[in-house]
C-alpha cells in the first residue's frame, strides 16, 4: 500500500477513533492521521500475535486493524495523560 493509501487509512481509522474516544475535539486532521497510522502498527502487531493479517491493502479489512489499533492507542494515551 502507497504512502496515499495509509494516509487515507490512517486518516478514517483515527477519525472514528477519536469520535468513540471522545476526543475528536482536541485533534485535529494531522492528529488524526497520526493516530490511524500508528494504530495501524499496533492492530497489525496484535493481529498478527493471534494469527491473522494484519493491514493487508487499502480495504475494510485494513480499516478495522486501524481502527482497533487507534482505539487501544487512544485508550493507552488517554490512560497516561491523566
Amino acid at each position: 500500500m502507497g504512502i496515499i493509501g495509509w494516509l487515507i487509512i490512517g486518516a478514517l481509522a483515527g477519525w472514528l477513533a477519536s469520535m468513540v474516544t471522545g476526543n475528536n475535539e482536541k485533534m485535529g486532521a494531522l492528529a488524526n492521521i497520526v493516530v490511524g497510522i500508528i494504530g495501524g502498527f499496533i492492530g497489525g502487531f496484535i493481529m498478527n500475535l493471534l494469527g491473522g493479517t494484519g493491514v493487508t491493502g487499502f480495504n475494510l479489512w485494513s480499516l478495522l486493524v486501524a481502527f482497533i489499533g487507534s482505539l487501544i492507542f487512544l485508550w493507552i494515551f488517554n490512560k497516561i495523560r491523566k
